[in-house]
């Protein structure tokens, strides 16, 4: 049996482009704790991830990895690994708790953060949200009501108005995709409602959020370079000359990729999409005016990668049929890749797929700079002594990065890279149970412990390049 085409790939010497930005990420749910800390509510995850069964072992928000109380300790990590950017999200209820009046001693914790980044070197990119609405708006309707939008843009104000002086890249939003249709159409992520028609219903109002958000970006900080950031996965048929397969590939693609990245890019949603959620009621969501707010231009488009997808029409051995979550499509099967090794999570590792990702963005639409704001890997890290030996992530860094080499000489406008994640930390519904950081966690005591992936990845950064 031949080797799979994503483990022997040529490790020859490569320099990036001068100037590529090389970071890491996190999330303020996932990483900061200290949940009811300094007038701070609740989050539809806090509530969440109260609810029996919800999260893996019970896991909540607290103490996640303590960066409320720690940020400079893991600003300090930061600058000894030589990270160029920190990829990092606002808490909407610290900032504006219940949805209501600023706070101010939750925008304090982010002027510190700053500061203190800014002093170290490392280049603030900030999130203005990553999935932790209020749970007092989720009681008003939640990114199923259109009002919902509207307070967005509010608080974005907020945020924008004291910190965009210091802050010169943005992001509105963070995979609008698993806000919407894990939370609202599947219910594996906060705020866990099962209900399509508000499943799309949230996926236009966080798209006309975004575009509000860009507005308000564009009046208090015209100086910063903003965007949005997607999770996209290329979506392949199974079989090419099978109508069916096909046929189930255009509607996956739609729902994952082009359901966002069309209205953004384009300010359109794509005529077959349109025909396939109407009878969930997209035609009576959008209304004069909202597609052009949605498509406000921006300067960069982030990418998440993790995988891509191949299906089928019909079942096929060791095929699963799409789940709640993929709109309409009862009849779709997801085929794994059974030669590609996986992660931790059970995710399969497809460097090349990210080559893929890359180029049919660059060849699909207009040219615009993109980055990758997400790709990492869980794996059973084991602490022995002091040292944690993670050379399959070391592996699928190093294939990732050879893969948007590829890229860009590909023609790629790809300008950055961002780990997920800096830290071990709280993985949704997963809980402390996966564990994706470069930087070990020790719950029980918060110690950070840099793994050899971090000595890597540090080492690549200073080469600007894979050796």
């Amino acid at each position: 049996m031949s080797a799979h085409p994503d483990s022997v790939r040529a490790k020859t010497a490569l320099l990036f482009p001068p100037g590529f930005v090389w970071g890491a990420a996190t999330a303020a749910f996932q990483v900061e704790g200290a949940t009811t800390a300094d007038g701070r509510t609740d989050s539809i995850w806090d509530v969440f991830a109260r609810r029996p069964g919800a999260v893996v072992g019970g896991d909540t928000g607290e103490p996640g990895a303590d960066h409320y109380r720690r940020y400079a300790e893991d600003v300090d990590l930061m600058r000894r690994l030589g990270l160029g950017a920190y990829r990092f999200s606002l808490s909407w209820p610290r900032i504006r708790p219940d949805g209501g009046a600023p706070n101010p001693q939750g925008l304090a914790f982010y002027d510190r953060l700053v500061d203190k980044l800014l002093e170290a070197g490392v280049e603030p990119w900030a999130t203005l949200y990553h999935w932790d609405l209020p749970q007092s708006l989720e009681d008003q309707g939640g990114w199923a009501a259109r009002e919902t939008a509207f307070r967005f843009a509010e608080y974005a104000e907020t945020v924008v108005a004291h910190l965009g002086d210091r802050v010169p890249r943005w992001s509105t939003l963070n995979e609008p995709w698993c806000a919407a249709m894990l939370g609202y159409a599947r219910g594996i992520h906060a705020p866990g409602r099962q209900e399509p028609r508000a499943a799309v219903a949230a996926a236009h109002h966080l798209l006309l959020g975004h575009g509000l958000a860009m507005d308000v970006l564009r009046r208090h900080a015209p100086a910063a370079s903003s965007g949005v950031t997607l999770n996209l996965y290329p979506v392949s048929a199974v079989d090419p000359s099978s109508t069916v397969d096909v046929e189930a590939a255009r509607r996956i693609d739609g729902l994952q990729n082009r359901l966002f990245l069309d209205p953004v890019l384009r300010g359109s949603y794509p005529a077959d999409l349109r025909a396939d959620l109407a009878p969930l009621g997209i035609e009576e969501l959008v209304r004069d005016g909202d597609l052009a707010t949605i498509a406000t231009p921006i300067d960069w488009l982030g990418i998440n990668y993790y995988r891509g997808y191949q299906v089928a029409g019909t079942p096929l051995p060791g095929s699963e049929p799409a789940g709640a979550d993929w709109l309409g499509s009862p009849d779709v099967h997801f085929v794994p890749d059974e030669a590609a090794p996986r992660t931790d999570s059970g995710w399969e590792v497809q460097p090349s797929r990210l080559t893929e990702c890359l180029l049919q963005v660059h060849r699909d639409y207009r040219p615009i700079p993109l980055y990758i704001t997400e790709n990492g890997a869980s794996y059973p890290d084991a602490l022995i002594g002091g040292d944690i030996a993670d050379t399959d992530r070391i592996a699928f860094l190093d294939s990732h990065l050879r893969a948007a080499y590829e890229a860009i000489e590909a023609g790629v406008d790809l300008r950055g890279y961002f780990y997920w994640s800096l830290l071990d930390n709280f993985e949704w519904a997963e809980g402390y149970a996966k564990r994706f950081g470069l930087v070990h966690v020790d719950y029980a005591t918060q110690r950070r412990t840099p793994k050899r992936s971090a000595l890597w990845y540090a080492r690549t950064i200073s080469l600007n390049g894979l050796s």
